[in-house]
């Protein structure tokens, strides 16, 4: 879910400055998310198995076919055709959707193959996940260096430069634009609802430990308090309605609210995980944080960014494996020691990736 809210505010912030803008979309797709002005062309979805991105399935879980594949493929090459785009721009890809590489690639080829090729450019965030081996790290950057003219890394080389990430980038130094965070598009509301305590687990799928652990520490604190725990539209119905059901004065459960970066503006405290477009939103609103990375499955991204957060004194950082709602409570009051304070750094992203974008073609 988090790469679709990024995606969608580069599109609108795109279409806002006068391109026109189609999102080709193939995962399952989700409610509620604005994608403004910008056209939006729905594939045929596919989502993870149960042994990961390796593992293809039709949204029902049945397997997704060579055959499936290749009429995806194909009706991915003929829209490229039908729309025959000034510029291509891959979200992720090749840094991350690999498993995709049966429509991305003849994707990629068919567009050098133009006579008046577009402009491609891959569209990543600050923060790449470790590549396993080095022949994949490999990979990427031939990728990088054969089929594109940029790659926009969505952040800024003071808080964290791509070769952090993805030595190899050396490599190809000259095609990278940072364009800074890719926050909120507006500014923060004067006027939100106030909220001592807000939880989100981001889409929710891997949120349940965060979402219970929130649970037990709200018991600990003054019952005047007031709290909003945003589950997620992804987390599970059973255990979701359970959630839904422990609402109380003073504890308000939502499954997902759209304006969640507004209001975030309204809190004293966030506590959720350290997705990208999460921490984003901490910082254009300037709370004081607990950041609960997502680790589990060798991920190392969010563990990252959640410790360059607290080495700044922007936020608290709790590992997944000490979560509990006792070491939760104690980091939340760690956290209200915090000084809320802006981060002073660029989340004007979205409007950046136009400004780069439009002076390259």
């Amino acid at each position: 879910m988090g790469h679709l809210v990024r995606s969608y505010r580069i599109a609108r912030a795109l279409a806002a400055g006068g391109m026109q803008v189609t999102i080709v979309s193939g995962g399952v797709p989700t409610k509620g998310l604005d994608h403004g002005a910008a056209d939006l062309v729905q594939l045929p979805p596919v989502k993870a198995g149960e042994r990961g991105f390796s593992d293809l399935v039709h949204p029902d879980g049945t397997m997704f076919s060579n055959d499936d594949r290749a009429k995806r493929r194909d009706l991915l090459l003929q829209h490229f055709d039908r729309l025959n785009p000034d510029i291509l721009l891959t979200e992720a890809f090749p840094f991350g959707r690999r498993q995709m590489r049966f429509e991305l690639i003849p994707l990629l080829e068919r567009a050098h193959r133009r006579a008046a090729r577009p402009l491609i450019a891959a569209s990543v965030r600050d923060i790449l996940q470790d590549q396993k081996t080095p022949a994949r790290a490999q990979e990427i950057a031939t990728f990088v260096e054969q089929f594109y003219d940029a790659v926009l890394v969505h952040g800024t080389p003071e808080f964290i430069p791509l070769t952090a990430t993805f030595p190899l980038a050396t490599g190809f130094a000259d095609k990278i634009r940072y364009t800074g965070l890719v926050g909120p598009d507006a500014a923060p509301p004067a006027q939100v609802p106030s909220y001592d305590v807000i939880v989100s687990a981001g889409g929710g799928a891997v949120g349940a430990p965060l979402i219970a652990a929130a649970l037990g520490a709200h018991k600990s604190f003054a019952p005047e308090e007031q709290w909003l725990i945003v589950t997620g539209p992804h987390l599970p119905e059973a255990l979701a309605a359970e959630i839904e059901a422990q609402a109380a004065p003073g504890l308000i459960v939502k499954r997902f609210v759209p304006d969640l970066p507004d209001l975030l503006c309204g809190a004293r405290l966030s506590i959720s995980q350290a997705g990208y477009n999460t921490v984003a939103d901490i910082l254009r609103a300037g709370r004081r944080a607990v950041l609960v990375p997502f680790a589990a499955g060798g991920e190392t991204e969010q563990t990252l960014r959640a410790e360059t957060m607290a080495d700044r004194g922007l936020a608290v950082s709790l590992t997944e494996r000490d979560l509990s709602a006792q070491t939760l409570r104690e980091a939340i009051l760690r956290a209200r020691q915090l000084p809320q304070r802006a981060a002073g750094l660029p989340l004007q992203g979205a409007a950046q990736t136009h400004a780069i974008l439009q002076a390259m073609t």
